[in-house]
């Protein structure tokens, strides 16, 4: 059989997989994802550059050489900066290296091409990419220049064709592997970086055609998702303990103090943000504000947090409260360890502080699900089905409350780090079918 020649990439916020054409458990043609690391088909999408020689990890290596304390620079949600003006930029990795941001999303393309490759055993030269149905909420200009610059990445790495897929869409195509009749489906795909729902018909009679636009009703989605909880989770648990929202000392007697600047902590919580945190200038400033703490030992660990490099270990601790939260339910506590930045130092997040800090973005991930039936023209009541994929599905208060707004529907759970990448792979297999490249 010759050799397959193409690929279908699920490039996401927070993981990644890539799946090639295979055989299904009953012999017929299929699609298998690639075992990136050992043991795992996905694989964290992340990135660390070492200051002290050259090279590159990805992945969980990634993640380990920074808990490891190398010294570096790791990247993470890089998907993020597509559509903003940063994909245009460089940034500083250490030793006085600097990488522009289309680059360090090429090279982790690269990667996944060359695992794939290696799987494979053949050069791929074409690939379906997932998509957000938004990389940028309402401003359609700035959408396709995000769509354009992952095409271009995507094309420097040696993929001579380029095909893009709607992620929520691609899961209904995995989904609808297992469907025995027809029905209406809402897809909610809600990952690390978007919340993108598609409402679609499905059915035994529809599966293995080619062309599907007259079965997708609608599509919609935002630009909030997982990583956005963890910022509020942060913002609310974490940074008032390094003087977030506190009040500055008022300058004479008489005037209403002011609270500080609130710059900082944003950029300190936001991932693809955190190292500009570390310029000099920035830390040299924070140095002359000691005077605007009301409380020294905000000021004394925040100044902590940005000597010490310690922005991307107080995001990963809020993401994994959130977690814990999560997994314990009502009247849970998680115990955030803050002793890096100061012996003993800890913060709590209780699930009712978690649900308030996150309520805004629950409620516009719920309503752009409403929304999804109300441009089908699809009443709430006619929908069959729920079909939940991506990390952030394992929220258990954002999945009930997508239930209550569509409460005659069954909801299924698919694979939350899975399902796209296999539908992308049923699609380009669809589309380039299986002759060689």
């Amino acid at each position: 059989m010759p050799a397959p020649g193409f690929a279908a990439i699920d490039f996401g916020t927070s993981n990644s997989a890539i799946a090639l054409p295979g055989d299904g458990p009953d012999g017929a043609p299929g699609v298998a994802l690639v075992e990136l690391e050992p043991g795992f088909r996905t694989m964290p999408t992340a990135v660390f550059y070492r200051a002290d020689e050259p090279g590159r990890y990805f992945g969980r290596a990634a993640i380990a050489a920074y808990v490891d304390g190398l010294d570096g620079r790791l990247m993470r949600s890089m998907k993020s900066v597509l559509g903003s003006a940063l994909i245009e930029q460089s940034t500083e990795v250490g030793g006085g290296q600097s990488v522009k941001f289309t680059d360090v999303i090429a090279g982790y393309l690269l990667h996944l091409k060359r695992c794939a490759e290696a799987s494979a055993g053949a050069e791929l030269r074409r690939v379906v990419l997932g998509r957000p149905v938004f990389f940028v909420d309402d401003d359609p200009a700035r959408d396709a220049r995000a769509q354009a610059a992952l095409e271009a990445a995507a094309r420097s790495i040696g993929f001579a064709e380029v095909l893009f897929q709607y992620e929520p869409i691609a899961a209904a195509l995995d989904h609808e592997r297992r469907v025995e009749r027809e029905q209406l489906v809402l897809v909610a795909d809600i990952g690390g970086g978007t919340s993108d729902f598609s409402l679609l018909r499905l059915g035994p009679a529809r599966r293995g055609r080619l062309d599907r636009r007259d079965d997708i009703l609608a599509n919609h989605g935002v630009h909030i998702a997982g990583t956005d909880f963890d910022r509020h989770v942060e913002l609310a648990a974490v940074l008032p303990l390094m003087g977030y929202r506190t009040l500055r000392p008022s300058a004479r007697p008489g005037d209403a103090p002011r609270e500080l600047p609130s710059s900082l902590y944003f950029d300190l919580a936001t991932w693809h943000l955190i190292n500009t945190c570390y310029a000099p200038a920035r830390v040299a400033e924070l140095r002359r504000m000691h005077g605007w703490y009301a409380d020294p030992a905000h000021h004394r660990r925040l100044l902590a947090v940005l000597q010490q490099r310690l922005g991307h270990a107080l995001a990963a601790a809020a993401e994994q409260a959130k977690i814990d939260v999560a997994n314990l339910g009502a009247g849970g506590q998680a115990l955030i360890d803050l002793g890096d930045v100061e012996p003993g130092l800890q913060a709590g997040l209780a699930e009712p502080a978690a649900a308030a800090a996150i309520e805004a973005d629950l409620e516009r991930i719920v309503d752009a699900a409403r929304q999804t039936a109300r441009l089908a023209g699809v009443a709430p009541a006619a929908v069959d089905t729920l079909y939940f994929t991506g990390g952030s599905t394992g929220l258990q208060p954002l999945v009930a409350r997508i239930g209550a707004a569509f409460a005659g529907a069954s909801a299924v759970r698919g694979d939350r780090f899975a399902s796209v990448a296999q539908g992308l792979g049923v699609h380009a297999r669809a589309v380039f079918g299986a002759a060689a490249a």
